[in-house]
């Protein structure tokens, strides 16, 4: 099957890893991963990358994004997680009303000192937080400042929108706005609408992608090209002999500068890096697979 990326409407109930390997199979690829983890409970937009595009991952997860979720609260409910799957450590509070809940949004609009959850993806000395907490290391993270460029009620009662930047964790939002209210609650509800500049309007579900997978031209129709979503980076265009010379690790003449998409013959042959002159290869693509 040919590499591309799959813009997967994520259910809840199953890791990202899990989505991976089930749309992977899909496409008979054995080489997959993605961008953006989303946690087992979470659903929405998941950019899946298969064969050849995972070696695309890299550059598009050093893009600065914004990302859009919806999400739910239970109020006078705490659990370890910051989310209904985990287990209840706290009950009581009082429940907010809605203008009460609507009239803190403002305070956390801007930069946002945040700590991560114990039971997330964060990396410590290469493990992932939620695996230590699952075996009651104690973990100390450290807070980071993420941005919140919006924070809202929907139309729909009790659901709630957010704009913000990469790192930021909707549960932790959750139990912040519950503790500035003075009063405790978990997310009960996350999906991911929008992320490195993809909406949830594009994506396909993993049910319609299996019930598919007997007729492998029309799955194709839904993989995307290898250079999707690198837009923002500038093009160069080569000649075939000095495609050759780049695709085997040399250097060709270049008078642009910075990091640059390499065609040739209208195919995505890589990433370089312009300067002082040439091109230099970081990352070569098969385009033919």
């Amino acid at each position: 099957m040919k590499s591309g990326f799959i813009l997967l409407d994520k259910p809840s109930d199953i890791t990202s890893r899990a989505a991976d390997a089930r749309v992977a199979k899909i496409f008979g690829e054995r080489t997959f991963g993605h961008i953006g983890t989303l946690d087992p409970m979470a659903s929405g937009l998941l950019v899946i990358a298969l064969g050849e595009a995972t070696k695309i991952i890299p550059y598009l997860e050093t893009q600065k994004v914004q990302k859009e979720y919806l999400f739910s609260i239970k109020w006078g409910v705490k659990t370890d997680t910051d989310d209904i799957t985990g287990n209840i450590i706290e009950q009581g509070g009082i429940i907010p009303e809605k203008d009460k809940i609507t009239g803190v949004f403002t305070s956390f609009i801007g930069l946002y000192n945040q700590m991560p959850p114990a039971f997330s993806a964060k990396k410590i000395n290469g493990i992932p937080a939620y695996k230590l907490a699952r075996k009651g290391v104690n973990i100390e993270l450290k807070p980071k400042n993420v941005n919140i460029y919006e924070l809202e009620e929907t139309d729909i009662d009790g659901i709630y929108r957010v704009l913000c930047s990469e790192g930021t964790y909707v549960r932790t939002l959750v139990t912040d706005i519950a503790a500035r209210l003075g009063t405790i609650a978990t997310c009960s509800m996350i999906r991911r609408t929008a992320t490195n500049g993809f909406s949830i309007k594009e994506c396909v579900t993993l049910d319609f992608l299996e019930n598919l997978s007997n007729n492998a031209d029309a799955v194709m129709d839904f993989l995307k090209p290898l250079d999707f979503g690198l837009v923002d980076i500038p093009v160069a265009k080569l000649e075939p002999d000095d495609a050759m010379l780049f695709i085997n690790g040399g250097f060709v003449p270049c008078k642009d500068a910075g990091q640059m998409r390499v065609y040739s013959e209208n195919k995505f042959i890589g990433i370089g890096m312009a300067e002082q002159g040439v091109l230099k290869p970081k990352r070569i693509i098969n385009a033919d697979k």
